[in-house]
């Protein structure tokens, strides 16, 4: 069996053997490792835990906050192919409680930092009967560790957010993690380039933002915030060159002063998605950094970073997600089944990079596995040369008039309007559309006369019902330390009761 259909040894090894001595990941600004000395790490780490008894194909929960841990654990579990259940540190602590009960792990790795959550939760897990502290993973063999699993077998449940109910954990392989660790086969980089990225790296954003950086052989900086403050330190210092963010941390950190005297100028590459960007928050993008590349992409959990397409250089249409990226496929199609071009449809998503399926839930993947195809929940178009639009989630899509539209539509609308910082769109059951939005900073909004604003720039089927000025719009916690994805749903929730 060849070494490199295991995540950890293409990843680290390969890139050890290759440039050993180049800078591989900083952490911080206070510790900095080679790709041969964190590979060593790694494997110090991977034999403590078979010491500890952790061996291949055992569920292995990881309730990690510590970036470096995060990288330092998964890959080493990995190696020696044990399986990792991938925990948001952000759960509450009941639902952290519920997934580790139903995960079938039987050993527990934990950080410092969520201590006090272990001991909350330890009494009532017996089926863990391995407990282990990722600071006290060391061991003095630094060579490489026996390789326990391969290609199709299981590296890692991640977990989706959970809309409804608790999440569902996602199974991805060592191969499906490591054609996502190719995306950038289609992003421009260059020797040197570094990839900057904070807390969000647990979960489905290791082998999407960790392992592409890792194998591309680039320098991974983490940090522990990422939010805007930290961003305008750590990227002169790092001379980051690439970063992968939602639309609204841009709002954020161009919202105000704070970032005009920092030099931004090594960053290439912006990485967006998770969100619609709207015209005029690109434009502010391209003002404050003209020398990067904005890129859009579109995936899920179950299927990351599947189309991609630069989205400054009007090589992909702005609101677009770009083209399938190499070895991926997508397609839309209608309620029959079958494929649909410039009509909307269900989108679906093909490639080495699905999951496997969710893991104890056959039903549940039977509903979102067809064939290669994965199709699950969200709606778009995909033009005759293939670029995809994404509508939204099913739920987010609002119909109004028999027709179907994107809140961003909306929000791009609203957001376009000088005074409005941000906005969000929703659909009201009875086909009405509610807007919120916020001003910007010194500014003040009245509700009619953006409504008669809007009424200029909007066809009918678009246009709100209600605005509501609001301070802020809820927003997902995600430890980026700004602004998470947009939660249209509690929007809804919240004003739903000043249309009705």
């Amino acid at each position: 069996m060849t070494p490199y259909g295991n995540y950890g040894h293409a990843l680290l090894t390969s890139g050890a053997a290759r440039n050993p001595d180049q800078v591989a990941l900083t952490y911080c600004g206070e510790q900095s490792f080679t790709y041969d000395e964190l590979n060593r790490l790694v494997n110090r780490r991977a034999h403590a835990l078979l010491a500890a008894g952790v061996g291949p194909g055992q569920r292995v929960a990881a309730l990690l906050n510590e970036t470096l841990r995060v990288a330092e654990v998964y890959l080493a579990q990995a190696k020696i192919g044990a399986i990792t259940a991938a925990l948001n540190p952000y759960w509450p602590v009941e639902t952290l409680r519920a997934v580790v009960a139903s995960s079938g792990c039987t050993a527990f790795v934990h950080d410092a930092t969520v201590a006090h959550v272990v001991e909350e939760i330890r009494p009532s897990l017996p089926e863990i009967t391995t407990w282990i502290s990722a600071e006290d993973l060391d061991s003095g063999e630094e060579g490489e560790p026996p390789l326990g699993a391969f290609f199709d077998d299981p590296l890692a449940l991640y977990y989706t957010s959970g809309t409804t109910g608790l999440p569902k954990p996602v199974v991805h392989t060592h191969a499906s993690s490591l054609a996502t660790a190719q995306i950038w086969l289609d992003v421009p980089r260059a020797p040197g380039s570094v990839f900057g990225t904070g807390a969000i790296i647990w979960g489905i954003g290791f082998p999407a933002i960790v392992g592409p950086a890792l194998y591309a052989g680039m320098r991974l900086v983490l940090e522990q915030d990422w939010g805007p403050a930290n961003f305008l330190k750590v990227v002169p210092r790092e001379k980051v060159t690439h970063v992968s963010q939602i639309p609204s941390f841009y709002a954020a950190l161009l919202g105000d002063s704070a970032h005009e005297p920092v030099d931004l100028s090594s960053i290439r590459v912006i990485m967006l998605g998770g969100e619609p960007l709207t015209a005029s928050l690109l434009a502010r993008i391209k003002q404050r950094l003209p020398e990067a590349g904005v890129y859009s992409y579109y995936g899920q959990t179950e299927a990351p970073y599947t189309c991609m397409g630069r989205v400054d250089d009007g090589s992909t249409p702005l609101g677009s997600s770009g083209r399938a990226r190499t070895g991926c496929a997508v397609a839309v199609t209608d309620p029959s089944g079958a494929r649909v071009v410039d009509t909307i449809g269900e989108i679906n998503l093909a490639g080495p990079h699905r999951m496997s399926g969710y893991d104890l839930l056959p039903d549940k993947t039977a509903e979102v596995l067809r064939g290669e195809w994965y199709v699950g929940g969200d709606l778009g178009t995909v033009s005759a040369d293939g670029v995809l639009r994404v509508l939204g989630r099913r739920e987010d899509a609002i119909l109004k008039g028999g027709i179907w539209t994107q809140p961003a539509a909306v929000e791009e609308a609203a957001t376009a309007l000088d005074p409005v910082a941000e906005a969000g769109a929703v659909g009201i059951g009875d086909g009405r559309i509610l807007l919120a939005v916020v001003p910007r900073a010194g500014q003040t909004l009245d509700s009619s006369k953006l409504s008669l604003e809007l009424a200029d720039t909007l066809p009918p089927h678009q246009r709100p019902d209600v605005i509501v000025v609001a301070e802020s719009l809820p927003h997902a916690e995600d430890a980026s330390g700004g602004p998470g994805k947009l939660l249209r749903r509690e929007i809804r929730e919240k004003y739903q009761h000043l249309v009705d």
